[in-house]
């Protein structure tokens, strides 16, 4: 049955008064934090991820380390929508045989999560992916987005591709983009030309989108290692940060009024930032027909956070340093709701 909103809901979004329902379905992301299984695998830059490598990665560690990521999933959500999130991109992920382990966790597994992942050629083999419910999401097509950029010796540094995937969701059009794009490594103006070539190359494709239908519906998730106010996001990717301002063919950064507000997702050294975002295309603001934009959240609940010690107040992570900690990611997840009107 699907999960509806009062007829009060319907009226803070401005729907008209002979309105019933409306619909909602939820997305998100997440950095699962170095998700590595336990075996060593000669071709990508591991070895730190294996019972004998420097984190002593057990099999009893990274079950533990499944279990906390399904939890936080099952919990993504669900205080407003009861099924959960139906479409998760999330990064950090060594290979699609970690993804099939975490998806049977007891805390998600009825859910039946699907798998969408591609090798990037990234030389710690972390690449990102999509799990979907495939009762809400239909995949149509895969591919990858090819993200190629060089050092300033002119050799090649290799990275995470960007996914991206055409589906039906709920039986609407829609196309996500999964990215995880170059770190600060080096320095944050000495990188930033890495990210922006990230922005371009997911504006370009939202451009294409948009030159056959304006009204695409788009959903840009992904850990950019750069804030809403950032060049790539605000110039390059040209995220509008006021939704009234989202005119067709423009994208809406929802996420933008958290980082105003000093709401992050990620801490160092005592400051935090909101690299991990959602962003929509102008399809999805527009609520005259299919499923719309309605609300995007950090979901930072204190089980998530670091309850004591020197990152007190910090995402709980599973490393501190090589020290482990048991904890979940140090990253926060973040997610929103679209909303579809039932007449």
């Amino acid at each position: 049955m699907k999960y509806l909103f009062s007829i009060v809901m319907v009226f803070l979004l401005g729907f008209s008064a002979s309105s019933q329902n409306v619909k909602i379905i939820t997305v998100g992301f997440y950095n699962l934090e170095n998700l590595f299984d336990t075996e060593d695998d000669p071709m990508i830059n591991d070895e730190e991820f294996t019972p004998e490598g420097k984190r002593s990665w057990t099999f009893d560690k990274y079950q533990e380390k499944l279990a906390n990521m399904a939890y936080v999933i099952s919990q993504i959500g669900i205080d407003q929508n009861p099924k959960g999130v139906a479409v998760l991109g999330v990064s950090e992920v060594e290979n699609k045989r970690v993804l099939e382990d975490l998806v049977i966790q007891d805390a998600i597994k009825d859910r039946n999560y699907q798998i969408v992942h591609m090798d990037s050629p990234d030389r710690r083999g972390i690449d990102v992916a999509l799990l979907y419910n495939p009762s809400q999401f239909e995949v149509m097509h895969f591919d990858t987005i090819p993200f190629i950029i060089y050092n300033s010796d002119g050799k090649r540094r290799f990275t995470r591709n960007i996914l991206h995937i055409k589906g039906l969701l709920d039986g609407d059009t829609t196309y996500f983009l999964v990215n995880h794009w170059p770190s600060r490594s080096g320095g944050e103006a000495r990188s930033a030309p890495n990210r922006i070539h990230g922005a371009k190359l997911v504006r370009e494709y939202v451009d294409s989108l948009n030159a056959v239908d304006p009204n695409s519906k788009i959903i840009i998730v992904g850990d950019l290692n750069d804030d809403p106010n950032s060049a790539s996001v605000k110039n390059y990717l040209r995220a509008r940060t006021r939704i009234k301002e989202t005119v067709q063919g423009e994208l809406f950064n929802p996420m933008a009024d958290y980082y105003r507000r000093g709401i992050g997702s990620n801490a160092y050294r005592d400051s935090w930032s909101l690299f991990d975002q959602i962003i929509v295309s102008s399809g999805l603001t527009d609520c005259n027909e299919g499923y719309c934009y309605y609300k995007a959240y950090v979901f930072n609940k204190r089980f998530l956070v670091q309850p004591s010690g020197k990152y007190k107040g910090y995402p709980f992570r599973t490393f501190g340093g090589d020290k482990y900690q048991g904890g979940y990611s140090d990253h926060f997840p973040v997610y929103a709701h679209l909303i579809q009107r039932i007449d």
